[in-house]
């Protein structure tokens, strides 16, 4: 690791410390790109540092990468614990004695001579152990070197920790008064015998084979090559090594606070110009979106030293991009390749350059350069918005953008929805808004087949989606929601969805066929229920105005999309054509309240059911205005009830089978007080008249007997 005082490695107790990320509280949400489609594709998201000098290292064969993270989260004594471990692994009980009270020694001889007992290689190596940390870094070495001096089958257990040992060693002496000028260079070759020996087979249980790529190129930095101590460093960091990253990230610093001149001269190299460029274009440094003061004198040079360069062009072409120099960015892309980089740069050009034609085929070429596992980590937007920056998917994602405004609207979603989760946002809204239900219908019922239901272990877990379920359902909602009732409820992803989508669609038909008043009450009231209390899952728009991706707990910002340069009329008219009745959050809720209505149009009003329709729709709390329309409709048509409470608070399931009665005594209650004042009359006439058909029919009888 490189540190001017900083202990080493595990073996010499050193520290690392990872950076990690800050977590902000309240909920984070992705990135849309169609929020604001011209910063999309104008905008070169900045780059990965840790992808960034991955590029720069050469993975060395037969070297095995890091396995144990421990040594970025351990202090002194558990380093010291955990080689004291590994330093007893394999011996004997009274041989581990022995060991541990050989180190608590000061004296490297007597080490010696207490130690006979032990094999040859353990003795050496703990004399020389015990010689380095009482500072006599010349002893400590002719000890190193005696252990790698016997025969390879006597010294399995401890070759790679005395090579390791030896290039500190000499390093140590290095820096003394008298050193000789090519204890460096011994340093070097001891670190590289590290590395062999670990390829060889030698005991490496502390990962020194690695580690010994962070000490040499600390070894190179000390000697003045800049350029093999950052390859040695990416190198290490190739291998699993926080150690590596850490140091590259401090290289970086020490070389932004060199003087001019100096850092002029090493920009002359092409590691240290690829290093510096990968922290310009990742914007290693920045926090809250502001430029480091001295990045400026960096970019400055390094644009002068890179001229007529042609190694590492993408990347100079991109730093030159973000800066907003597009001549410069251009003149190196001239050099840059077919690279995914390069052609995603020649793309924000074109369009830059008002070539939408250009742009397309650039994007095109990019989407197929990039590898589909590519992968920059996450980001944050200006907005503070999150992005999982998978080159390939963002690609295809800005090329959507200018699919949509041609009007190629099932390839605009689908690269939008190839990203899975990343731009979901986007690729919903083209789902739900953009294109028809039966465009849609048709390509997930080619293209999306249902994926396995997720088990109650999943749920239990929060474990989401997989995107095509989201899909699926998305597209069951917006059939419901256009009144295509029996194709719906197969799309849903479980059967609970399932079975409650065909029991709503059942009611809707209902409601619509059957003759008698009542049923088709019954079928709109609980239709209304359903929407009203199932409806985020049944009805709701996976965004705007709804969230149904997030639950309907939270709502996004978003502003009415208007024809522009980016934006065609057509798909204009297909988002208006496709938007919620009525455009409000929640919309099924109000769905709900005008299926209630219509349920109750369908009632007597002297009825209870009338009377406990109104009174339930009251109760769902959809808005001020809708409960108070529902209770004036009571107060003026409906029955006096003794609901024990406030309207809407208490509600007892609607009486739909005494409903019928009321519709006979509703239908004679206006003729009854019509005729109520002449009630004596009429029975009296009744008597008259009842007497007066009696003798007619004796009459008649009498006649007929005679004939």
């Amino acid at each position: 690791m490189f540190t001017r005082n900083w202990p080493r490695h595990l073996l010499c107790l050193s520290l690392s410390l990872p950076l990690g990320s800050a977590l902000a509280c309240g909920p984070d949400f992705p990135m849309r790109l169609l929020d604001n489609r011209g910063q999309s594709l104008a905008e070169l998201p900045e780059g990965n540092f840790q992808f960034e000098i991955n590029r720069l290292g050469h993975a060395i064969a037969g070297l095995k990468n890091v396995t144990e993270v421990v040594y970025s989260s351990m202090d002194a004594s558990d380093y010291a614990e955990q080689r004291d471990k590994v330093e007893q692994a394999g011996l004997t009980v009274e041989q581990q004695a022995q060991v541990t009270q050989l180190r608590s020694l000061t004296d490297a001889h007597q080490v010696e001579a207490q130690g006979a007992s032990l094999p040859t290689e353990l003795v050496l190596y703990l004399a020389g152990a015990v010689a380095f940390n009482a500072g006599d870094h010349g002893l400590a070495a002719d000890y190193f070197q005696k252990v790698l001096a016997l025969p390879a089958d006597q010294r399995a257990l401890r070759s790679t920790w005395a090579a390791y040992s030896l290039g500190r060693a000499l390093f140590a002496m290095s820096a003394e008064a008298d050193a000789t000028p090519d204890l460096l260079t011994q340093s070097r070759k001891a670190f590289e015998q590290t590395r062999q020996l670990s390829i060889d087979g030698f005991s490496d249980p502390l990962e020194l084979g690695v580690a010994s790529l962070g000490e040499e190129a600390r070894v190179a930095r000390t000697a003045g090559d800049w350029n093999r101590a950052i390859e040695l460093y990416a190198t290490q960091n190739l291998h699993g090594s926080a150690v590596g990253y850490t140091s590259l990230k401090l290289l970086v610093a020490d070389l932004t606070a060199m003087p001019d001149e100096q850092l002029t001269a090493l920009l002359k190299g092409k590691p240290v110009q690829q290093l510096v460029t990968a922290s310009l274009i990742s914007r290693l440094g920045w926090s809250f979106g502001d430029q480091p003061s001295n990045e400026k004198k960096l970019i400055k040079l390094l644009q002068a030293s890179t001229r007529g360069s042609l190694d590492n062009a993408d990347r100079l072409a991109a730093m030159n991009y973000q800066q907003g120099d597009y001549a410069s960015a251009k003149a190196f892309l001239e050099h840059a390749g077919d690279g995914g980089l390069a052609w995603w740069l020649r793309a924000k050009l074109a369009m830059r350059e008002g070539d939408k034609t250009a742009a397309a085929a650039a994007y095109a070429k990019a989407a197929q350069a990039f590898p589909q596992n590519e992968s920059w980590g996450q980001r944050r937007t200006p907005d503070w918005d999150f992005e999982s920056l998978q080159p390939k998917c963002r690609v295809e994602g800005e090329s959507a953008i200018l699919a949509l405004q041609r009007g190629d609207y099932l390839q605009a979603f689908d690269q939008l929805y190839r990203s899975n989760d990343i731009y979901w946002f986007d690729a919903a809204t083209v789902a739900e808004r953009v294109l028809t239900v039966d465009e849609l219908k048709h390509y997930v019922d080619t293209q999306v087949p249902a994926p396995p239901s997720l088990t109650q272990q999943d749920l239990d877990n929060y474990v989401p989606l997989p995107v095509a379920a989201k899909l699926r359902n998305l597209l069951g909602r917006r059939l419901l929601r256009e009144e295509r009732y029996e194709a719906a409820p197969v799309y849903f992803d479980n059967a609970e969805l399932q079975a409650k989508a065909k029991w709503y669609a059942e009611l809707r038909h209902d409601a619509e066929s059957k003759w008698w008043p009542t049923k088709r009450a019954f079928a709109y009231f609980h239709a209304a229920t359903l929407a009203r209390f199932d409806g985020m899952e049944l009805l709701g728009y996976e965004m705007s105005p709804d969230y149904a991706t997030f639950g309907g707990n939270y709502s996004l910002e978003s502003t009415e999309l208007k024809v522009g340069p980016l934006v065609a009329e057509e798909e204009v008219k297909r988002q208006q054509a496709s938007a919620a009745q009525p455009d409000q959050r929640y919309h099924y809720r109000y769905v709900a309240n005008a299926l209630a209505s219509r349920a109750a149009d369908h009632l007597p009003h002297t009825s209870q059911a009338f009377a406990m329709v109104l009174c339930a729709a009251t109760g769902w709390n959809s808005g001020p205005e809708e409960k108070s329309a529902f209770y004036q409709r009571y107060v003026k048509e409906g029955p006096y009830m003794n609901l024990g409470g406030f309207f809407g608070e208490h509600c007892a399931y609607p009486d739909f089978l005494n409903a019928d009665k009321r519709y006979v005594t509703q239908a004679l209650s206006p003729i009854r007080a019509t005729l109520r004042p002449y009630k004596k009359w009429l029975e009296i006439g009744g008597v008259v008249m009842f007497t007066a058909l009696a003798l007619l029919l004796i009459n008649r009888h009498k006649r007929k007997a005679r004939q």
